[in-house]
């Protein structure tokens, strides 16, 4: 099993930026691929970006592609989400989650076996 905590959240501007970061305790991510999403209130949980087990393939949505960048440094067992140019629909708690093995749909949440709690961000018009 594997515990998850994000930090890093807050209040920008639009336009600003902001670094999430997730850290992993009770085993290591080394041969996990790892998600961010994003849950907005009365929406439905929704993928945000991935990356895989070794950090040779990542994936985004759309509406974030050019602006958000995942990393990972699995010897320090942890994720960041690196969210530049902000908009105010970036709203919305953000989660880190691990991967269920072998799973080709990154973008759902039910591929995905852990969570963290979530942390806030808030984008002001």
């Amino acid at each position: 099993q594997v515990q998850l905590v994000e930090s890093g959240g807050g209040l920008v501007q639009a336009g600003g930026s902001l670094r999430l970061s997730c850290a992993g305790s009770g085993r290591t991510f080394s041969r996990d691929t790892m998600g961010w999403f994003r849950q907005a209130p009365g929406k439905e949980r929704e993928f945000v970006a991935a990356i895989r087990w070794d950090a040779m393939n990542t994936y985004y949505a759309d509406y974030v592609k050019g602006r958000f960048t995942i990393s990972r440094d699995n010897a320090k067992n942890t994720v960041v989400l690196q969210m530049n140019s902000l908009k105010p629909e970036d709203t919305a708690v953000y989660y880190c989650a691990v991967a269920r093995w072998g799973t080709a749909d990154w973008s759902s949440v039910v591929n995905y076996a852990y969570w963290g709690q979530g942390t806030q961000v808030t984008v002001s018009s």
